[in-house]
């Protein structure tokens, strides 16, 4: 796959990401979707290690299960450390 290829993978995977994680998470959508491309990038080198996936298909299913996973590990893992808005506010 291309980097521009894997690039607009990692930027929708961060917006379906961004639409299955409830609540609000710190950063905005530009955020969001870079970190989608860096969960992309963290779901494909898992597979590959993991399971040897095959990621040279951009409309595979499996390429897009890993992107989408990896984004939402790398969500949830930046929520974790940045927190939640209004978590200690009265």
């Amino acid at each position: 796959m291309s980097f521009l290829g894997f690039l607009l993978l990692g930027l929708i995977a961060g917006a379906i990401a961004k639409l299955i994680l409830p609540g609000r998470q710190r950063g905005g959508w530009i955020a969001t979707l870079l970190l989608g491309v860096v969960g992309a990038l963290v779901g494909g080198w898992l597979g590959s290690l993991l399971f040897d996936a095959n990621l040279q298909d951009f409309f595979s299913l499996q390429t897009w299960l890993l992107a989408i996973g990896g984004s939402i590990v790398v969500l949830l893992v930046y929520g974790l450390i940045v927190g939640r808005r209004g978590a200690d506010s009265p």
